[in-house]
């Protein structure tokens, strides 16, 4: 049958796709659209498994917090180019994906897989914008009923750098007053800025203290120095990478004079109540590698 500039019109503001494909699958298919619509979306299928093997070197970071600021995520989702990326419908697909980790059970999750429902979102996309394009890990935090406090984030221009972290406090008052919201501000912009990879130095894992250990007496092996001396040359510059990264011994940006411990302390006195860093994630485009999953 004859496919006309509204059965097009129509095809397309129901899946996205191009004008060609839409009148090949009206033609195909004798002008039914529901049966066009499965043809696209299968057509749409296996072109993304002929894509999914192509390089995602590009992407964005993106975050994601519900309305009562209890609840957040923090996601990366790769493609090929920064021009897809910076489409509206790549930032549909990054709020799709945001919005559902959210919504997923548990207070505290990371998410490395893609479920049925992201495996979805993914190929829909893939078939919408013609480029490969693959989840790559998501996080969640959220408060819970027992704590006061709020989730706030930060994503750096260009999308390359995100942050989510949990900031707690004592009294609603303190909570929704915008001193706080300030404070939780400048700790996502000095974690953007610093890629702190703990929160505290409790919270670095054995093993990589030990392996920061062999390499430093690598690099002294041809000191000409006494063992006890290499010893104490190596623990002094252990101490000294353990404060670079954590958070809480890091010099805060925007006053190097004091370090993030104090600066907390300091806005603690100064809103007379306790104030508490528990969690943050801090995202890389790429840099997946990097474990700051601290609770």
């Amino acid at each position: 049958m004859e496919v006309n500039a509204q059965m097009v019109k129509e095809l397309r503001s129901r899946t996205g796709a191009g004008i060609m494909d839409c009148k090949e699958a009206l033609k195909e298919k004798d002008g039914v659209l529901d049966e066009a619509i499965k043809f696209l979306r299968e057509k749409g299928l296996s072109n993304a498994a002929k894509k999914a093997g192509r390089e995602v070197s590009d992407g964005q970071i993106y975050a994601c917090i519900n309305a009562t600021g209890t609840t957040g995520a923090i996601i990366e989702v790769n493609c090929e180019t920064d021009f897809v990326a910076r489409t509206e419908e790549f930032q549909s697909v990054l709020d799709t994906i945001s919005k559902h980790v959210v919504e997923t059970e548990g207070s505290s999750i990371t998410i490395t897989e893609a479920d049925d429902f992201l495996e979805e979102v993914v190929k829909a996309a893939i078939a919408k914008l013609g480029e490969n394009i693959q989840f790559g890990r998501a996080d969640k935090l959220s408060l819970g009923d027992e704590k006061v406090g709020l989730l706030a984030s930060y994503i750096h221009p260009g999308a390359k750098i995100g942050v989510l972290l949990e900031l707690c406090c004592e009294s609603v008052d303190v909570k929704d007053s915008d001193e706080f919201k300030e404070i939780a501000h400048d700790l996502c912009m000095h974690i953007a800025a610093t890629n702190p990879n703990y929160l505290s130095q409790e919270d670095i894992p054995d093993s990589i203290i030990s392996a920061e250990k062999e390499i430093l007496f690598a690099q002294l092996a041809e000191e000409d120095k006494p063992q006890e001396i290499l010893e104490k040359i190596v623990e002094g510059r252990i101490k000294k990478f353990k404060k670079e990264i954590c958070l809480l011994d890091q010099p805060f940006v925007k006053d190097t004079d004091i370090d993030i411990d104090t600066f907390i302390s300091n806005k603690s006195e100064a809103l007379k109540e306790k104030i508490s860093l528990s969690s943050f994630r801090c995202y890389i485009l790429g840099d997946s590698q990097i474990d700051n999953s601290n609770t």
